[in-house]
């Protein structure tokens, strides 16, 4: 039997897209049931029409707060009853009561090597931090942002030619790997989360996950 996820985007999609394509092409055992967007005009909204997967938007604007929104999103999304919330490009600060209501089953991707650099402008942060490597980490949603425990990183050196335009490119070629391989890894109940910490196939993790290199 399929497992049933739903999907929250703001943007253009292309990791959505990748889960996508790994479904259909049978690799990754999960029924995208909802695809939910605070943007209107998030183009991942055209990739979930195209597919035939049922869209919401709730534009956080239309919301009086932060608290306000989280509450309707969370209606929507449990209407679905999925086993797993997979936010791919999903830009906004979740409140504390939404992160416990899912914990454990909710996933982010965030474009650094965790805990270095969070938040925004990674990639240009990463060439004036004059760092050797940058990457991306898959983690578990927790109340603090991008803190939560880290799955799996995949990393990329940083040429002396980068720019943020360049070194973005590579990273989200990575994404498109890494983050339908944990999503796989947890419809799999291989990948679990127990106090705060990660564990596949039993083993608690280190604090900066899985290298994707040496992924079991």
């Amino acid at each position: 039997m399929s497992f049933p996820i739903v999907v929250l985007i703001s943007g253009s999609g292309s990791n959505l897209q990748a889960l996508i394509d790994q479904s259909l092409q049978g690799t990754l055992n999960v029924t995208i049931s909802a695809v939910i967007s605070n943007k209107t005009d998030a183009y991942g909204l055209e990739r979930a029409k195209k597919a035939g997967i049922p869209t919401h938007v709730l534009d956080h604007k239309s919301y009086n707060s932060r608290e306000e929104f989280d509450i309707a999103l969370q209606f929507v999304i449990d209407q679905y009853r999925p086993k797993l919330v997979v936010l791919a490009g999903f830009m906004r600060i979740l409140t504390e009561d939404f992160t416990r209501h899912y914990e454990g089953r909710m996933l982010n991707i965030h474009p650094s090597l965790l805990p270095k650099f969070k938040g925004l402008n990674t990639h240009q942060r990463a060439i004036d931090a004059k760092e050797t490597e940058h990457g991306v980490s898959v983690h578990f949603v927790s109340a603090e942002l991008d803190a939560g425990a880290v799955v799996v990183q995949a990393r990329t050196p940083i040429e002396p030619s980068d720019t943020a335009d360049t070194l973005a490119e590579r990273v989200h070629k990575l994404e498109h790997i890494i983050y339908p391989l944990a999503v796989k890894w947890f419809s799999e109940e291989r990948l679990t989360h127990q106090d705060k910490y990660a564990f596949l196939d039993g083993q608690k993790l280190p604090l900066s996950g899985i290298d994707y290199q040496e992924k079991p």
